[in-house]
């Protein structure tokens, strides 16, 4: 294999890779709609891609001129031939989307320079209507909310009114019950008074009757000896 070989497949390679980036060059300049500096960066990028690309077809040019070999050498041309004419119509195209995407952008330019002020007020209206309906919207929001939060308070407000009732609830329950059982000892207290006072009446009436005993003992006895 000749010793430029290596070389020719690296500069093979280059042109290739520099073609299909002006390519894609020319496809976003197609594209572009504006703004014009947009479109100038495009050009600007697109024009040093055709730079190296240009590099590139010279490179394998110089290499053929140096080829020792008749028969490669006339290949080697023939091909460099070709990538020129392909450099050519890639110009061509560069310059035609560069014409059009400026027809474009200076058309849609115009129109937007002729825009009718009806239509500017229609489209300021709806945009004053968007702005009306999200500003009615906010508010209603807003209101939803405040309710919401309302009723949350209400309901935390009631629950604590039913803990407060529960707790006293639980408390009349325990004053209740305490009170029954002191009714109860009331009672039984009650009971044991009265057996007490009967206890004592008879008590009396025992006493009583002892003495009166005693004194007719004494009597008889004083009796007996008068």
């Amino acid at each position: 294999m000749d010793r430029t070989d290596p070389a020719i497949s690296l500069i093979r390679r280059e042109i290739v890779k520099n073609h299909l980036e002006v390519a894609a060059s020319i496809q976003d300049i197609q594209q572009c709609t504006g703004p014009l500096e947009l479109l100038n960066e495009l050009n600007a990028e697109g024009r040093s891609r055709i730079s190296k690309l240009r590099n590139s077809i010279e490179s394998l040019s110089n290499l053929a001129e140096t080829e020792i070999n008749a028969k490669r050498k006339a290949e080697l041309l023939l091909e460099v031939e070709d990538r020129k004419s392909q450099l050519s119509m890639a110009l061509a195209a560069f310059k035609k989307a560069n014409i059009v995407g400026a027809c474009v952008i200076d058309k849609m330019a115009r129109e937007e320079l002729l825009t009718t002020s009806e239509e500017q007020e229609m489209i300021l209206r709806k945009r004053r209507d968007r702005q009306g309906f999200a500003d009615t919207a906010n508010k209603a929001t807003d209101r939803l909310l405040s309710i919401s939060r309302t009723l949350a308070e209400t309901n935390q407000r009631s629950a604590d009114t039913l803990d407060t009732l529960l707790t006293s609830s639980d408390k009349v329950t325990g004053t209740k019950e305490e009170l029954e059982h002191q009714q109860q000892a009331i009672v039984q207290s009650g009971k044991l008074l009265g057996k007490y006072g009967r206890r004592e009446v008879t008590d009396k009436a025992l006493l009583a009757l002892a003495f009166a005993f005693f004194l007719a003992c004494v009597f008889y006895i004083i009796q007996k000896r008068i």
